[in-house]
């Protein structure tokens, strides 16, 4: 289980919640409300007050790579820190089932990024979080620049990660992939989270 207790970041907070292991909960709101803000949180990158523990261990008793590796963030807009693909995956073997699954090439190892479309990256970035099989998996609009049949594979392999067991918190400004990929919703709406119907 993923809980938090009293977390408070800029304007946000204090904030409860709680992930079950195999949950898909949509995180919705309006844009700058917060969302990303609350991710950057819960992954560690950004200092907050509260307490967010995994399975009943403090996140500050993890080292943060390992922290990362169990709580990983997809980003709406993923980093790249080298041009190569593959030099961004911890192992490759790993992620090319993940790679096939979601539509690319298995030759895309060796694609430069700059070559990479948007919808492409966003799904080697889904590839490579969901490589590290996550405990929880923090996605932030995972799905906002892919076509029906892209969003359609990605929606099918986030859903498959959840059935194994992985939380996965959501965030989406499509109701109607909220309904359909979330057993419950959250809305962020001044600071403050509140439950709402996921359709």
């Amino acid at each position: 289980m993923f809980e938090v207790s009293g977390l408070q970041r800029l304007t946000l907070g204090p904030l409860g919640f709680s992930l079950q292991s195999g949950e898909v909960v949509a995180l919705r709101g309006a844009s700058g409300s917060g969302k990303t803000v609350l991710m950057r949180a819960l992954a560690d990158l950004d200092p907050c007050e509260g307490q967010v523990t995994l399975d009943g261990v403090d996140r500050y008793d993890f080292s943060g790579p390992d922290w990362r590796k169990a709580v990983s963030w997809v980003p709406a807009e993923a980093g790249w820190w080298t041009d190569r693909v593959a030099d961004h995956f911890q192992d490759w073997s790993l992620a090319l089932p993940l790679i096939e699954e979601l539509g690319l090439a298995p030759d895309c190892a060796d694609w430069s990024v700059s070559r990479a479309s948007t919808g492409e990256r966003q799904r080697l970035a889904l590839a490579r979080a969901l490589a590290l099989k996550p405990s929880v998996l923090l996605l932030d609009e995972p799905t906002s620049g892919l076509d029906s049949q892209s969003v359609a594979q990605a929606e099918s392999l986030i859903a498959r990660l959840a059935l194994a067991g992985a939380a996965v918190l959501w965030t989406t400004h499509d109701d109607t992939q909220a309904a359909r990929v979330a057993g419950r919703s959250l809305l962020m709406d001044a600071g403050q989270l509140r439950e709402v119907p996921a359709t």
